[in-house]
């Protein structure tokens, strides 16, 4: 069977857990935490960055960094992993659901407004499969309404609008770092502060509430409770594998890419003009991180005809998320939206494989299974 993903390690994963156990401190913000703060800070021009142990972990604080109360409205879309909704139901938020473009699985820029209230306090976009958001439309609405704007970038690690790095354009962003991503640390997340209020108050609340932090740099001669929090940084050890990966962003990126132009390469042309299967969009304000691959078919029967034949076939492929309007959860609170086109690629849509050590082979026979069933 041809797995839908293989985790890439570097090589340099079980040395630097090694150098970091032999410093004897492998518990949170040790040397590797702070080498790949400098990374994002430096490299990708971050305002400050901290590690989390996942992204919904960064996404729980930037809920509580927003103040969000029970009553406040919060929007986003419905065509999302649950943590994206459940950082902010945790808080008392009622959850205002966008639907999904006509040309991508992505937020609906132009269907925000209509949904704010008085009672409105945040916009949560989400980057789907790494590919940006309208992010000057996105910000002229909340700035004009006073919003804040949280990005959803756990697709998202070296994608960009504009020749920008997503993650650098809200007041907050959340990244992550599971086996599923393309940088990975097997469990991992980070929380991007690009607004300076929240810079002391982030490390109070990812340290428990304390001012362990400031203390540890000579700050103050004692720390204690100061404020609301939990146990959100990770393990050095984390923090280790996560920098091996790193330094081989390029390398790894490069192989990604690669990978996705030669499905794109194969079936554009083919299968959207002939079949009418939807191909992966990429706007001209963003860039391609080569997150997923992905095709979209006329209807869920033709999915569930493809994946089938592909599994048959030792190919792996699997659809993705499950509108969450629709979900058991959420439906006692539903108020009859209509979102169609979430609806749609729920249904719909279909990930290819697509790893680092995907062989030329093996994607080939991939596609050439997908273009004999639909020939």
């Amino acid at each position: 069977m041809i797995p839908f993903n293989k985790p890439y390690v570097t090589g340099k994963e079980t040395e630097y857990i090694q150098e970091a156990v032999a410093s004897g401190k492998i518990s949170g913000d040790g040397i590797f935490t702070k080498k790949c703060h400098t990374f994002f800070e430096t490299q990708l021009g971050f305002q400050k960055v901290l590690l989390t142990t996942s992204c919904t972990d960064a996404l729980e604080m930037a809920a509580i960094l927003i103040d969000i109360k029970p009553g406040d409205e919060v929007i986003m879309p419905s065509y999302t992993f649950v943590s994206t909704a459940n950082a902010f139901i945790l808080r008392g938020a009622k959850i205002k659901f966008v639907d999904s473009r006509t040309d991508h699985p992505g937020m609906d820029e132009d269907a925000i407004e209509k949904l704010i209230t008085h009672k409105t306090k945040a916009i949560v976009l989400v980057h789907y499969a790494g590919v940006a958001c309208d992010m000057d439309k996105v910000m002229d609405i909340a700035k004009q309404h006073d919003l804040f704007v949280i990005e959803d970038a756990a697709q998202a690690i070296d994608s960009y609008y504009k020749d920008k790095a997503l993650g650098s354009f809200g007041h907050l962003a959340a990244f992550s770092f599971h086996e599923t991503k393309n940088i990975i640390s097997g469990e991992g997340g980070m929380l991007v502060i690009n607004d300076e209020r929240f810079e002391q108050r982030a490390e109070i609340i990812r340290e428990k509430g304390t001012n362990r932090s400031a203390f540890f740099r000579g700050e103050v001669d004692k720390y204690g409770w100061v404020d609301m929090g939990s146990s959100f940084l990770p393990s050095d050890i984390i923090a280790a594998f996560l920098y091996a990966q790193l330094e081989s962003l390029k390398e790894i990126q490069n192989k990604r890419k690669e990978i996705w132009t030669n499905y794109d390469q194969a079936f554009r042309g083919v299968l959207d003009e002939k079949h009418e299967v939807q191909l992966p969009c990429i706007p001209k304000f963003a860039t391609n991180n080569a997150h997923m691959y992905y095709l979209v078919c006329k209807d869920k029967k033709e999915r569930k005809a493809l994946l089938k034949y592909l599994k048959e076939n030792g190919i792996l492929a699997v659809f993705h998320y499950l509108s969450l309007h629709k979900s058991s959860f959420y439906k006692a609170n539903c108020h009859g939206e209509e979102l169609t086109y979430t609806d749609f690629y729920s249904d719909c849509l279909v990930r290819l494989p697509l790893f680092y050590e995907l062989t030329s082979q093996d994607q080939a026979f991939i596609i050439g299974k997908i273009l004999k069933f639909y020939r």
